[in-house]
């Protein structure tokens, strides 16, 4: 992923740039094809049996990452394209989060921040004067609508000026959404961390604090594993309570509105904002309190199970919480 997406990234506009990308790939395959077929005539050649077996090499049959016929063989040739673009559009997400947390860096290749203690004071030591500094305090809210300056679509937004030139970011920002068909907003609420799931095989290195377990939560934040310490927790909580006020603001400000539809959704905020307090009440604020160690060398599995019901499912982690419980930590270790 990382790979890809550093040579992907340029100045410039993505709808230029992902296909000249893909047509090298389909060239840079295209002469690994060559290679094999030419292998496999020298050891027919050698063995005198060239007329008896085939030499040649179907391109689905090339096994580079990044051949699109390889990679998705049940397609046709104009699907390959669309599907490849949709998955470099999607890595290319995956890495600007990267470098929001100080794991990647437009500045410098490969990983920066990828230890456990590592602190942003680490990175600069690596790059004193980034051109995109990453996430200050290790919490980037997600929310459906713009509550946080700081939130995950703004500073995507500020990601891609940095990475492609401001003067191409509403192109680019259009394109991507056409690619992912739905707003950016949309895909980062909705369908964002399960591609992270499924891009680490079910040991996300991103976690995502959740007002419910399951992806409808109206408060979600996402934290780097790497970078989490015990006082993470105590930051999404000052972020929930921020998101609970201004909840209770909007609210009522509706409330006092002539209009009945915008009184509705007043109403309707009501049930959120009690989403949000049971949430702090009855989990985040009882884990904020215990200021809770993890040990990177446990793995994300201990480790994620632990945080108990702060975090957003993940059906193939908690189809384990009985086996682990049972061999690794007591209940009331794991948050339970």
């Amino acid at each position: 992923m990382r790979e890809v997406t550093e040579d992907v990234l340029d100045k410039g506009s993505l709808r230029t740039i992902i296909p000249t990308y893909i047509e090298r790939c389909k060239h840079i395959t295209e002469e690994q094809r060559q290679r094999e077929i030419k292998n496999n005539e020298l050891v027919a050649d050698a063995y005198g049996v060239r007329n008896e077996v085939p030499c040649d090499v179907p391109i689905e049959r090339v096994s580079l990452k990044r051949n699109p016929a390889f990679a998705y063989p049940k397609n046709t040739p104009a699907e390959r394209d669309e599907l490849m673009t949709r998955d470099i559009v999607k890595e290319i997400v995956s890495y600007a989060v990267g470098c929001m947390f100080g794991r990647y860096s437009l500045d410098k290749p490969g990983l920066i921040l990828a230890s456990q203690g590592e602190t942003l004071a680490d990175y600069h030591a690596q790059i004193p004067n980034p051109s995109f500094e990453p996430d200050s305090d290790n919490v980037i809210p997600v929310t459906e609508d713009e509550w946080f300056e700081d939130d995950i679509v703004a500073r995507f937004r500020q990601f891609l000026s940095v990475a492609l030139g401001e003067q191409h970011l509403e192109e680019n920002i259009a394109y991507i959404e056409q690619v992912l068909g739905k707003s950016l907003r949309k895909y980062f609420v909705n369908d964002f961390y399960d591609d992270h799931v499924k891009m680490y095989k079910n040991r996300p290195i991103y976690w995502m604090y959740s007002s419910r377990t399951d992806k409808k939560g109206a408060f979600k934040a996402l934290v780097y594993l790497h970078r989490y310490t015990p006082a993470t927790t105590n930051n999404v909580l000052s972020y929930l309570r921020d998101f609970t006020a201004k909840l209770h603001a909007q609210s009522e400000r509706l409330a006092q509105s002539d209009k009945a539809s915008e009184v509705r959704q007043g109403e309707k905020l009501q049930t959120v904002i009690k989403e949000c307090a049971d949430y702090e009440r009855d989990i985040l604020y009882p884990l904020a309190t215990r200021n809770l160690p993890i040990d990177l060398d446990d793995g994300v599995l201990v480790n994620y199970l632990r945080m108990g019901k702060a975090l957003r499912i993940i059906p193939a982690i908690e189809k384990k919480r009985t086996t682990v419980q049972s061999w690794t930590w007591p209940i009331h270790m794991l948050g339970e």
